[in-house]
């Protein structure tokens, strides 16, 4: 497969720029339902031309519709997906596992890409989306080298990487902060990036959340040979100079011809503090933390129209055969071929020339004169009587038509879409929910649980405890974390294991887990991360073989009591929501993990502390306070089973928001309802 420069596209200016600097592919969003919702963006008549205009250059387009979906927008989805049809994109860049599922059931021939937004970050959890229906997947930042090359070992799928542009702190997918903190979901397309205020490690100063943007333009050549083969620029949000600037860096770097003012424009232009390689290298820590600093703001300015000057002009693209025929007592005509495609146009009528004749040199002089367009003349073939004339403007307007009908003739036709289907759900019957509890350690478990349907243990749990609790008769799970990476084997092995002991199920927090649950021999539940904020995706998870499955967080009450399908569902209704699930610890940034003990906390510009909890090579930033819905669980409906969640709690404390779910009991002093009831944009 040929490498490709894949082009963030937020406007049409970027679209231009991409273009015109040698990207092969862009990715860009509709209005609606796309990552980046404060972009420009495209309407659906923008959205076909731009296609039109890219695969007249030979320009792949995807869509992004790369958000979480909920049930009442379906039809909108819909409607997107009809759009992205009409428009013959090439791809969809899709993280909802309803929405993929809508798209495979009426638009079967639409090429689907596994968003960052999965969270998928092994071979196992490649295949699985394999099999349905993804055909690329967009590997994690945080992914090393090696990892890189062990993903390529266990699939076939084409891999997308990450080679530029800004570095989340929390691994994609997996962050609530700017859902919880103001109401702004990631998952939803408008996050407000409150990680790049300041933090500070237990109550110092700092922006410990903050990391530098990231550069493997130079590792072009070794990700390709580790067969990564789309090269993706991070940034629709950022403008079309520094677009310019990062396809132009990265087609060289391919070519093998670096250029340092490139490089050096490609930081002017934006950068926060320099670049950083650390999680390619493996070399995680404080080196790869930094801000935008006033210099690395006021550096811009100076590049920009040297910038601006690599796209201006459209260069020579796409070859083009042309066949002249200029006969006597006949109009002229005009053949002309390129990818396949053919047209003829006809024009004047030659006359007698009464001067001079017109010539093949002419001709090709004036048929070569393709600027402005897609297209460079490549090979010229000219039948001639002699003694005829046509002037240099019926000359340029036959040209002119048959490459403007041949740009016409290279658009592919409409992808076949179905009629929508009916999005009206039957409403789910939920048996009287049960209590699941979730600890973090085997110390927070309470000397009572008598109340508890479901114990999830972590993957270090002894399996005495596996068989202890089994044999009182308590369903045991083991939670897979959302942090795989290069630990699947290990996982697996633990889970086979721990089913020797009495383990009943296994709890995936993304679709690698549900890969290594099911290597191990284990029935799944859909858990924390896997973000099922609709219908269609429940009925996913049931597709996939979960017995049951958490909702989404990010949903109101209303909107999961509302969700159908059969698949047994709870929600959340105790516990510190992790808010950013990190593979470069942030207490790192002032203290070594001696010094922390595992007892840090991070401190925001108000003082607000939100502990950091670390384990199988990542941390987790949890929510400064508990949510509490113990007196509201009334408004709690349709739901099997009720999950207490416990971090940092005592056993005590464990026991105590267990009893709170049969027995309604005031909040404590500080807690929040989470979004259950505000809800996020």
């Amino acid at each position: 497969m040929q490498p490709e420069i894949l082009a963030p596209a937020g406007s049409p200016e970027a679209v231009t720029a991409a273009v015109r600097c040698g990207a092969n592919a862009v990715y860009l969003g509709g209005k609606v339902l796309n990552a980046r919702r404060n972009a420009a963006n495209f309407t659906d008549e923008e959205l076909k031309a731009v296609v039109a205009d890219c695969h007249a250059r030979g320009v792949k387009v995807y869509l992004t519709l790369n958000t979480l979906v909920g049930d009442a927008e379906l039809p909108t989805a819909y409607a997107a997906l009809q759009s992205a049809c009409d428009a013959a994109v090439d791809a969809l860049i899709v993280q909802d596992l309803g929405l993929a599922a809508l798209a495979r059931r009426v638009c079967s021939s639409m090429p689907l890409h596994a968003s960052t937004q999965m969270s998928v970050q092994t071979g196992g959890g490649i295949r699985l989306l394999e099999g349905l229906g993804f055909t690329q997947a967009v590997l994690p930042r945080e992914l090393t080298a090696a990892e890189i090359r062990a993903v390529r070992s266990e699939t076939t799928c084409a891999l997308e990487c990450f080679v530029h542009g800004a570095l989340c702190m929390c691994v994609s997918g997996q962050c609530l902060m700017s859902a919880v903190l103001g109401g702004r979901s990631g998952n939803r397309g408008l996050c407000a990036q409150p990680c790049r205020l300041p933090f500070g490690v237990n109550g110092g100063q700092g922006h410990a959340l903050s990391l530098k943007d990231l550069s493997l333009v130079e590792e072009l050549p070794a990700l390709l040979e580790a067969g990564v083969t789309s090269f993706k620029i991070e940034g629709r949000m950022k403008r079309p100079e520094y677009v310019a600037a990062a396809v132009t860096a990265c087609k060289n770097a391919l070519a093998g011809t670096p250029d340092p003012e490139v490089s050096g424009a490609l930081r002017a232009v934006f950068s926060r503090s320099g670049f950083t390689d650390g999680y390619y290298r493996d070399r995680r820590g404080p080196a790869m933390f930094g801000t935008r600093e006033k210099d690395d703001v006021t550096s811009a300015a100076p590049v920009l129209a040297s910038l601006r000057a690599l796209y201006a002009k459209e260069p020579p693209g796409r070859p083009v055969q042309f066949t002249c025929t200029v006969r006597a007592a006949q109009p002229a005509a005009l053949t002309a071929e390129a990818g396949g495609a053919a047209v003829t146009v006809t024009g004047d009528l030659p006359a007698p020339a009464q001067t001079k004749a017109l010539t093949e040199e002419t001709l090709r002089t004036q048929l070569s004169k393709c600027g402005g367009t897609p297209f460079f003349a490549d090979s010229i073939q000219i039948r001639l009587d002699p003694g005829l004339f046509l002037s240099a403007g019926a000359l340029n307007a036959l040209r002119r038509d048959a490459l403007t009908q041949l740009e016409a003739a290279l658009l592919p036709p409409p992808k076949p879409i179905a009629p929508a289907p009916s999005f009206s759900f039957a409403r789910h019957i939920a048996e009287p929910p049960a209590i699941h509890l979730r600890v973090r350690s085997e110390a927070q478990l309470p000397a009572d649980l008598s109340q508890v349907h479901r114990v999830i243990l972590p993957l270090s749990a002894a399996p005495d405890t596996v068989a202890r609790l089994a044999a009182q008769g308590i369903e045991t799970a083991a939670e897979l974390p959302a942090g795989v990476f290069s630990n699947a084997g290990r996982f697996a092995e633990r889970l086979r294991i721990l089913r020797g002991a009495g383990l009943a199920l296994a709890v995936a927090s993304n679709p690698d887990g549900v890969a290594i649950a099911k290597k191990a021999g284990l029935p799944f539940s859909c858990g924390f991360g896997m973000n099922l904020y609709n219908t269609l995706a429940v009925e996913e998870a049931a597709h996939l073989g979960a017995t049951d499955c958490l909702l989404s967080c990010e949903l109101t009450l209303a909107a999961a009591q509302a969700i159908g399908g059969d698949l047994p569902r709870g929600l959340l209704v105790y516990g510190r929501l992790p808010l950013m699930l990190t593979r470069n610890c942030p207490v790192r940034t002032k203290l070594d993990c001696a010094a922390c003990g595992g007892e840090s906390v991070l401190t925001d510009r108000m003082g607000v502390s939100f502990p950091v909890v670390c384990g199988d090579g990542c941390s987790q930033v949890l929510n400064s306070r508990p949510l509490w819905l113990s007196d509201r669980l009334a408004n709690v409906r349709n739901l099997d089973y009720y999950l207490v969640y416990c971090t940092v709690e005592s056993a005590d404390e464990a026991a105590a928001a267990v009893r709170a779910c049969r027995v309604p009991t005031p909040p404590p002093a500080v807690f929040t309802r989470g979004l259950y009831f505000k809800g996020v944009e």
